[in-house]
């Protein structure tokens, strides 16, 4: 008996060189005392920094976490089945809260949230509303290697890569938008829209003001739909300060115009607070019909009515959402600069960044060539031979070798003092090599590579069991 195409299709992107890091990462994870050689998980853009903060809250509420009402329990009440609609407590904490983040600039309406399952199940339904298959959304590059699963998969969806690039610190021109439109339709594809993540996830940037105009010029010109993932709205630690595109669509130019219904928003709370387990997503339009249609779709991805009861009390708290929102930002600027630092004294730059969970991290001066090749046998010796697991930049559909993702915000100090020990050490050994005589250095690189290749081989081994 055969399965059905998509059972047996390889388009789920989980081959990716991203998903892989993460499998050797769960065969060998680090342990300060249990495992002190294994990999460090630094491929996973986890926010761990503030959860004391969170759990002093419950500490202080314990009625919220014991799903009781002025100390009557409402157990019962949350058991049974609810509405897809949301209970409207946890609605209205939720936009008053996206509204906090974004300076109290905007003003979100909870008729038009959409809950859904974390940020994943989010652009889906949404892709689901705004495009058939065989049509195309145009994503700046580099971009979250999730997004060939996430908008494609079950969708039948294509992305067409709008190609940003380093020499300009990967921002979004009209050159590349009207390259991508037009290499679409040189594919015979029908562009649908544009999606952007704001802050960018994998560069820790955020769009500036004349990045957002720029967008919105286009998809008004074109008559397409523009999304944009603001998942990392609340990690913004740095000026500019973050400008979400609803904010630009309060100009007179935009508002209450076909352009204000095809521009959407994606939100979460596994970042900005921390609960990717929480499966808390949103996605928030003007378009009724949009938000009609994505509404019927979350019934296959709600957000349970105890975790909804839960975080209406926590993010209703006026007082806590903002004291944690800036304490929150205050530590992810110290762990940046933390990282920053300690890839400084290996030699190694970064994107100058001001959001995120994650810094883009250049080592194009480690590659053996300028190839993606020579990217992926420097991934695998940082992976195998340093113990650590970082996302190269060919996973982010980056356009030039060298770069990598590396995260910080989901460990302790002392584990990302470690991985900046051994990527030091790891730089200064490759130092070592170029700079010995020739012999010598033949030798040395001969026999790092016969331990790599022993190792990677063992591990290939290991997958096919």
């Amino acid at each position: 008996m055969t399965l059905s195409k998509k059972a047996t299709c390889n388009s789920h992107g989980q081959d990716s060189s991203y998903f892989l890091g993460w499998q050797e990462y769960e065969k060998n994870p680090y342990d300060e005392s249990r495992n002190p050689k294994g990999i460090i998980q630094m491929g996973l853009a986890e926010n761990q920094l503030s959860f004391d903060v969170l759990e002093s809250w419950l500490a202080e509420n314990p009625d919220a976490a014991g799903f009781k009402n002025k100390g009557e329990s409402n157990f019962r009440e949350l058991a049974l089945f609810q509405d897809y609609h949301g209970l409207p407590a946890f609605k209205n904490a939720m936009v008053q809260f996206m509204s906090e983040i974004r300076g109290n600039k905007v003003k979100f309406d909870p008729r038009k949230l959409v809950l859904s399952a974390g940020a994943t199940s989010a652009n889906e339904s949404l892709i689901f509303c705004l495009a058939d298959p065989g049509e195309a959304f145009l994503l700046p590059t580099p971009y979250y290697p999730g997004f060939d699963r996430d908008l494609k998969w079950r969708t039948g969806v294509e992305i067409v890569p709008i190609h940003c690039t380093s020499s300009t610190g990967y921002r979004i021109t009209a050159s590349a938008l009207e390259d991508a439109y037009h290499l679409a339709h040189k594919r015979n594809l029908k562009v649908k829209g544009v999606l952007v993540t704001n802050p960018s996830n994998p560069l820790g940037i955020t769009l500036t003001r004349t990045e957002l105009n720029l967008l919105l010029k286009f998809v008004d010109t074109k008559g397409i739909h523009l999304i944009s993932d603001e998942i990392y709205s609340g990690t913004v630690f740095n000026s500019p300060n973050f400008v979400s595109v609803m904010e630009l669509l309060e100009n007179r130019k935009y508002k209450d115009t076909d352009v204000s219904n095809r521009v959407h928003i994606v939100y979460s709370l596994s970042k900005d607070l921390g609960l990717p387990g929480f499966r808390v997503g949103a996605i928030y339009s003007n378009d009724d019909m949009v938000v009609a249609a994505a509404t019927k779709m979350s019934s296959f991805g709600l957000v349970s009515s105890q975790t909804q009861y839960l975080l209406s009390a926590m993010l209703s708290d006026e007082k806590f959402a903002k004291s944690y929102i800036v304490e929150n930002q205050n530590r992810l600027k110290n762990r940046h600069q933390m990282l920053v630092r300690g890839l400084k004294t290996a030699g190694i730059s970064c994107l100058d960044s001001n959001a995120g969970l994650f810094c883009w991290v250049d080592m194009r001066h480690l590659l053996t060539s300028k190839t993606f090749e020579a990217e992926m046998e420097l991934w695998k010796q940082i992976v195998y031979e340093v113990g650590l697991n970082i996302s190269p930049g060919s996973s982010c559909h980056c356009d030039e070798p060298g770069w990598f993702r590396v995260c910080f915000a989901n460990m302790s100090e002392d584990t990302l003092n470690l991985a900046i020990q051994r990527l030091r050490s790891f730089v200064d050994d490759i130092s070592a090599t170029r700079n010995a005589p020739r012999n010598s250095s033949k030798s040395t690189r001969k026999k790092l590579l016969s331990k790599w290749v022993f190792r990677l081989s063992f591990n290939d081994r290991e997958r096919e069991r």
